[in-house]
């Protein structure tokens, strides 16, 4: 909340009550970041904390939305330094390799092996402990809600907030089968403000307008991904004791990795048109929840040449996080100090 200075008198030489406004303190308000959804993309996230960090400028409140919970959950919580470090260490044959590959749940990826990499980083962290405010957004399965997790465990919150339907599986949080806050809240402004930010910066990293390009240019890198999935998938239907789902397709494994991948045809598979569906369809809820809350500051990096799996690239995508958050740390300024208390702008 905004807060003024009462206004002090001070007796005159004269003795007489000669009314003196003193000016209030200069204070800079509360600073709200929300780090926006767009897998890969977010590795971009960190270049943006690191050059605010720079410039001086620490945000008292950061809410995320996916890659953004990841990101933002880790800079809380004093990790970021160990998030950087991972990142940069994956190469596309690690990335394949942290994929366990799952058909006896509700996603294509269990997803044990990044939780154990987060309860590594994490242990049991817990969001009230935080000394910066932190909420992740993900979404009800059933109802559709849009649920924001400030309080408990910062793992689970993370997890939830980034389980992408049919690939990740849900997370199980205070009663709730939670996924992937991308379909409600791509870039969460919004939670900010009723966090009590005062000036909200965004970092949008999926509308662009080379955005539909990216989706084709990294098709090469998902199929990958897919066929592996389809090769997993027909291991499984080969097997005695398969699951329901697969028992009428043994001894059709071509089938069942046309279904991960691509056909010969070069028409998409099942996931690949998900994958594609789901992508289009958080842009536009991006679109149009800025269009209704705009932040005070908006940060765009230019990430048209890298696709949403290039995970391996977070050299690059840090850089350009970076980049992009100094191109707009003079529009911070002005607007911190264009703040109703007069803001310090000393502070940046």
């Amino acid at each position: 909340m905004l807060s003024f200075s009462r206004k002090t008198f001070e007796k005159s030489e004269g003795g007489g009550a000669a009314p003196t406004p003193v000016e209030p303190p200069r204070r800079r308000p509360i600073v709200g970041l929300a780090l926006g959804a767009g897998a890969a993309r977010g590795w971009s996230h960190i270049g943006v904390l690191r050059e605010l960090a720079a410039q001086g400028l620490k945000p008292d409140i950061v809410a995320g939305t996916s890659i953004g919970a990841v990101v933002g959950g880790c800079y809380v919580g004093g990790k970021l330094d160990a998030l950087e470090s991972f990142a940069r260490s994956l190469s596309r044959r690690r990335i394949f390799s942290l994929m366990d590959v799952s058909f006896s749940g509700s996603g294509l990826i269990g997803g044990t092996r990044l939780k154990a990499l987060l309860n590594d980083a994490l242990a049991d962290a817990r969001i009230e402990d935080m000394k910066t405010g932190f909420a992740a957004v993900a979404t009800e399965m059933g109802s559709g809600h849009e649920v924001w997790l400030s309080r408990g465990h910062l793992v689970d919150a993370v997890r939830a907030s980034y389980a992408l339907p049919g690939i990740f599986e849900p997370v199980h949080v205070s009663g709730r089968w939670l996924f992937d806050g991308a379909l409600v809240n791509p870039v969460p402004v919004t939670v900010c403000r009723a966090l009590g930010a005062e000036l909200v910066i965004a970092v949008n990293i999926i509308s662009d307008t080379l955005f539909r390009g990216t989706v084709i240019s990294d098709q090469l890198v998902f199929d990958r991904t897919l066929h592996t999935i389809g090769e997993k998938a027909a291991e499984v239907a080969a097997a005695p004791d398969a699951p329901g789902f697969f028992t009428g397709m043994r001894g059709r494994a071509s089938s069942l990795r046309r279904q991960f991948g691509s056909h010969d045809s070069g028409a998409p598979g099942i996931a690949s048109a998900m994958m594609d569906a789901f992508n289009i369809t958080q842009d536009r809820i991006a679109r149009s929840r800025l269009a209704g809350d705009p932040p005070d500051v908006m940060i765009s990096a230019r990430l048209g040449k890298i696709g949403l799996f290039d995970f391996h690239r977070a050299e690059e995508l840090i850089a350009m996080g970076r980049d992009a958050a100094r191109r707009a740390i003079p529009d911070i300024a002005e607007h911190i100090a264009l703040m109703p208390t007069g803001g310090d702008v000393s502070a940046i």
